[in-house]
């Protein structure tokens, strides 16, 4: 296991120069073009903040001023906790750590391996599953469970992920009424409204922003919401170059950052102590048929370059990678998903989610994915770990003792350092090809299935104590126990 939290920062895809140009363009943009609202209190909010906004028009424009202090209170550190504290992520500057993601409506059954419907067991079971899985360290529910009725849904996510993991819970409200009875379920667990703010076992995703520049006003309401209870959230837009984004990718480096600083000043203004993370996920879409892309190597760059901006600004990153639109767990799943993660990853992308477990564009998940994806990313993060030069690890007196034409096999500087200098994959198979055969020729996919089947069946996660189950169950209403 190589434990998250690496740094990254290596691979810089801008100049300083190129960083601050954007920069320059998206306080134009903020300044010149502004955002839209049609919501009469978020309106009303920026206007008293010193916005300037146009009632009639619902268009609001932020003077550089008022831009750059607010990203001068924002947060450089966010700390998000598992129910067990080694679970604990710290995002600040360039540490990576990578997890699930998405709001999948369909699953690829692991015994037949037919796509079917996503429902609340699966949520049970896939936390299950990456609660097993070490280079997998946060969990954000991956699919929308389809047997829950909407009033049920937010609250019922949460509760069954908290329930089958202690990894951090991440997760979207689709109300601000659910969103404060998931509070109150985390801070059941915890042991009240101040220790989850001392350790946010929680965090919510926001999909405030409609690319390009307006706000998704009912998502936005729960965002102040969130930040007014002092919850970690990210501000998560996601336009797509060539639709709702320049095509050119500075282009829509430019958007999505002036999209990120003005939900930046937004939550500022309501809570200067608000734990907020930058969440500009842009991708690419395909010219030829307008769909979402995320297996562009696009993605990748973007991430990338959005990690910089992050950096420049000193904030913790909400991004993505680890991503394919290959239907099944295939040649095509593995590229694409390689690529996008290391990207990321090597520069330093701090909370790199939607990197285990997806499948088409999102649409998708396949229980044997997060066993294959949880080797991608430990092969990502030994990568970050990059080579330590020391005495010791040089080796000279090794050398000299073994000489020319020795072998190193049986030395104790080999036992002392192999598992720390050398990724040991699981689902990876490194046998001669008589051995394969000889084990039944199963490729990567078949290997994984039965890892996965083998942890469904034997693992058990940390469960929430028998007292405060009770007292969760019988304080909120509709939950559903697996």
């Amino acid at each position: 296991m190589i434990k998250g939290g690496i740094e990254g920062g290596k691979y810089r895809i801008l100049s300083e120069e190129e960083i601050k140009m954007i920069h320059e363009s998206s306080l134009k943009i903020l300044q010149q073009t502004g955002i839209k609202s049609e919501n009469e209190e978020i309106l009303n909010h920026l206007s008293k903040i010193g916005a300037d906004v146009d009632f009639k028009e619902g268009i609001i424009k932020f003077s550089p001023a008022l831009v750059e202090d607010a990203i001068n209170k924002a947060a450089s550190k966010v700390l998000l906790c598992g129910r067990e504290e080694k679970n604990d992520l710290v995002l600040e500057g360039k540490r990576v750590y990578c997890g699930t993601g998405g709001a999948a409506l369909n699953v690829l059954d692991l015994e037949t391996g037919e796509k079917r419907k996503a429902v609340l067991k699966d949520i049970a079971d896939i936390a299950k599953l990456v609660d097993a899985l070490d280079n997998i360290h946060f969990f954000i529910r991956p699919v929308v469970a389809q047997d829950i009725s909407s009033e049920f849904l937010d609250v019922n996510k949460y509760y069954t992920a908290l329930s089958n993991t202690s990894k951090h819970v991440m997760g979207s409200a689709y109300s601000v009424e659910s969103a404060l009875k998931v509070i109150a379920i985390a801070e059941e667990i915890t042991g009240g409204k101040q220790r989850l703010r001392e350790r946010p076992i929680i965090s919510f995703i926001t999909s405030w922003m409609k690319s390009p520049l307006q706000l998704a006003d009912s998502t936005t309401l729960v965002l102040m919401k969130i930040v007014e209870e002092e919850i970690p959230v990210a501000l998560s837009s996601a336009p797509m170059a060539g639709s709702t984004s320049p095509v050119t990718l500075a282009g829509t480096l430019a958007q999505v950052n002036a999209e990120q600083l003005s939900g930046i000043v937004l939550t500022q203004s309501i809570n200067s102590k608000a734990p907020v993370i930058y969440g500009g996920i842009p991708t690419v879409a395909d010219m030829r048929t307008m769909n979402f892309l995320d297996g562009a190597i696009e993605l990748g760059i973007l991430a990338a370059a959005c990690a910089q901006l992050a950096q420049y600004y000193n904030f913790p990153y909400y991004a993505w990678g680890g991503l394919t639109d290959s239907k099944i767990p295939d040649i095509q799943a593995g590229y694409e998903k390689g690529m996008t993660l290391i990207m990321a990853a090597l520069a330093g992308a701090n909370y790199i989610h939607n990197a285990a477990g997806m499948l088409e564009s999102t649409t998708t998940v396949a229980y044997e994915q997060y066993v294959i994806d949880n080797e991608i990313i430990g092969m990502a993060m030994r990568a970050l770990q990059g080579i330590e030069v020391n005495v010791d690890t040089l080796a000279l007196k090794v050398i000299d003792k073994v000489g020319p034409g020795g072998n190193y096999l049986a030395e104790a500087h080999t036992v002392k350092h192999m598992r720390t200098e050398l990724f040991f994959p699981k689902v990876s198979d490194r046998s001669l090809r008589e051995e394969w055969i000889s084990k039944g020729g199963k490729d990567a996919r078949e290997r994984a299935r039965e890892i996965t089947e083998n942890i469904l069946a034997e693992h058990k996660p940390l469960p929430i104590p028998s007292e405060v189950d009770k007292k969760i169950k019988s304080s909120i209403k509709g939950l559903i126990k697996f």
